[in-house]
């Protein structure tokens, strides 16, 4: 039997569309990177982007746990000296909490020009309002997928 090897013209990319709010983030990430890559599909092909456009709505509700709201994010300027660091509770209470959306699900991502590919398929928004209405994305219910997926607050 051949190998499976899809082509560009095989593949089929479809809109979905995730709450995040109350969801646990490295949880979150994870499924969003494996929707963003295509795994989730029979024909998945490792050098080809074969996954869907997802988009990511009210990312500033996103959950942490543990002690990881104040754990912090460094960062270099470029500069002699120019190393900053902010915490994650910080960022997300900023002016562009989904940035840690982005950095989690890039960093679960492998590290190569497919990557960069792949992220331009993902859409963050801090609000519950995105303009992809036309696109009429398919919900994906990542809340009711796994009970550990939500934090209960004590």
């Amino acid at each position: 039997m051949k190998t499976y090897s899809a082509t560009p013209a095989d593949i089929e990319k479809k809109w979905i569309i995730i709450d995040a709010e109350g969801v646990v983030l490295g949880r979150l990430a994870s499924i969003i990177a494996t929707r963003l890559r295509g795994k989730h599909k029979a024909s998945f092909t490792p050098h080809m982007d074969m996954g869907d456009n997802v988009i990511v709505i009210n990312a500033d509700k996103v959950q942490l746990t543990g002690k990881k709201r104040d754990k912090p994010n460094y960062w270099h300027t470029g500069h002699p000296g120019g190393i900053k660091s902010r915490t994650t509770g910080e960022i997300l209470e900023g002016a562009h909490p989904e940035r840690v959306v982005m950095q989690a699900v890039k960093r679960m991502l492998p590290g190569n020009r497919l990557n960069r590919r792949v992220l331009t398929n993902l859409r963050v928004y801090a609000g519950a309002e995105h303009p992809h209405e036309a696109q009429s994305p398919e919900v994906l219910d990542v809340k009711n997928m796994n009970s550990k997926n939500t934090r209960v607050a004590y």
